[in-house]
């Protein structure tokens, strides 16, 4: 039971709540719309892991403006947002920024699959698509948590020494495709902004398995976690944002 455990632990992150209603397609609720402090904007909902400390979760001012703030103390979780999106056209855009890198992670291995920040897509791959194998170890998952894992996601995160580009699978799944976006401290405490190419990104982790068209976009989460590293860290996040791609 462990594996099966292990990689719900991995997917629940870009799992977007099967219940959940997006206010629109397309639309993820803006941080910057809500007033420091308030209760999280409709549509989001934090995604937990079973019997793991949660980071917490707070709106705040950020240069006159509202943001997320994940402050992750030994905790693991994310904050999700379910969303319905063909992928041709579309890009993903948003801002992030850390107060610093962990020391101990180590991109693509169990023991430090930890990073100050990240951001997760997640995609519509028919489950009878998958090998039996992975067929397997989701359903299994899924009813153990009682939810609905997605069946392909890719993480973009911001690590602590792997060069900006590197993409491999995670160490515990190859349904969660890692893809390091910004990497050390130079550019800790400050506002970087991200703007990803989804299909083509898409395309690149998941292509030689599931060929084209990329299948539809069911959620984004985003995440600051620690709990294999045991480390402190805070991230903040301002609004995601679905673009027509240029």
């Amino acid at each position: 039971m462990r594996a099966p455990l292990t990689i719900a632990a991995s997917l629940v992150f870009a799992f977007a709540f099967a219940g959940a209603i997006a206010l629109e397609p397309r639309f993820i609720a803006p941080f910057s719309a809500a007033e420091p402090g308030a209760e999280l904007p409709r549509g989001w909902e934090v995604l937990s892991v079973a019997h793991r400390k949660l980071p917490e979760f707070r709106l705040v001012r950020d240069a006159g403006e509202t943001v997320l703030r994940v402050h992750a103390e030994a905790a693991v979780g994310s904050l999700g947002h379910s969303l319905s999106v063909e992928p041709g056209t579309a890009a993903l855009s948003w801002r992030w920024k850390v107060d610093h890198v962990l020391d101990k992670a180590r991109l693509g291995t169990r023991e430090g699959d930890d990073f100050a920040a990240r951001v997760y897509v997640s995609f519509d791959v028919p489950l009878e698509t998958l090998s039996f194998t992975a067929r397997a170890k989701i359903k299994l998952a899924q009813i153990i948590y009682g939810a609905h894992l997605p069946t392909a996601a890719i993480c973009y995160v911001w690590d602590n020494r792997s060069p900006v580009g590197t993409s491999m699978w995670n160490p515990y799944t190859d349904r969660l495709r890692m893809v390091v976006l910004e990497s050390g401290n130079a550019r800790a405490g400050q506002w970087v902004v991200e703007t990803r190419n989804l299909d083509a990104d898409f395309q690149a982790a998941f292509g030689a398995q599931w060929g084209k068209p990329t299948p539809r976009i069911t959620g984004v989460a985003v995440a600051a976690d620690t709990d294999q590293t045991l480390e402190t860290v805070t991230a903040w996040f301002g609004d995601l944002r679905i673009e027509a791609r240029r």
